[in-house]
């Protein structure tokens, strides 16, 4: 992009806790952007890092990223690393091995410059950067939502979902009276199984208690090809482009563009 076009839209995928499908959406949405010919780059800032395992990178990638961009020992052309999409560019989060490298890390990432220089960095190259964050309200998430356009709130369907929801909304609140720039696209029910009780009561509860324009009406399927597609380190709207996962992602990943635009 040259410096006479807009800047790049930064999307922060957030979570109150693990295991809901953030880095899924994450990836999927990223290699979905990237599919639509948009110049996306994904950006690990969460520690556990697990985006380098399902976005499609080349067989032999460094494993440098963002945690060695802040300690200065990696330049940010040392990190930002080629996928199987031509379109689609991921920093991984990098070297953050034991519990005290974590605490440092989150430290750095969230107080360090550094974060507001990448990001505005990525803005001026790219149309869309997707940030996966860590679970939870922490000083890298209200780090990365104080710098972003927009967010999303993957949230799966199961009962667990509804003690959770109020707490990753009250933070997204607390970030937008600080960040005018900042929209909360809507919250997205993940691993939805048409005929499984807990699951439609779920997403059911959901839908009846935020209001209508908060929630996404495309919700992502359970799906085995999601699974499989990311335990073989590729993207599943790659993988597999026809399944019922993959079109819910290149479906939201079109509404989204669409508000990117």
């Amino acid at each position: 992009m040259t410096s006479e076009q807009p800047l790049g839209r930064v999307l922060a995928v957030v979570s109150q806790k693990g295991g809901v499908g953030k880095t899924t959406t994450a990836v999927n949405l990223a290699a979905a952007f990237a599919r639509k010919s948009l110049k996306t780059l994904i950006v690990d800032v969460d520690p556990q890092g697990a985006v380098r395992y399902g976005v499609g990178l080349r067989k032999g990638h460094p494993t440098v990223g963002f945690a060695d961009y802040l300690r200065g020992s990696a330049s940010l052309r040392d990190i930002i690393l080629p996928t199987q999409l031509p379109w689609l560019r991921a920093m991984l989060v990098g070297s953050v091995n034991d519990a005290d490298e974590h605490d440092d890390y989150s430290r750095r990432a969230a107080e360090s410059p550094q974060l507001a220089q990448l990001l505005r960095v990525a803005r001026e190259r790219c149309h869309v950067v997707v940030v996966d964050t860590p679970p939870g309200l922490g000083g890298i998430v209200r780090a990365v939502l104080g710098l972003s356009q927009h967010v999303i709130v993957p949230l799966q369907c199961e009962p667990l979902a509804l003690q959770t929801t109020p707490q990753i909304l009250r933070g997204i609140q607390d970030a937008l009276r600080t960040n005018d720039q900042l929209a909360l696209e809507g919250v997205l029910l993940t691993m939805y199984q048409t005929g499984n009780s807990s699951s439609e009561r779920t997403a059911q509860y959901i839908r009846q208690h935020l209001p209508q324009n908060l929630v996404f009406d495309i919700a992502i399927p359970r799906s085995v090809a999601a699974a499989d597609a990311f335990a073989a380190g590729v993207p599943v709207v790659l993988r597999n482009p026809t399944d019922p996962a993959a079109l819910a992602y290149m479906n939201l990943a079109g509404r989204l563009a669409e508000h990117f635009a």
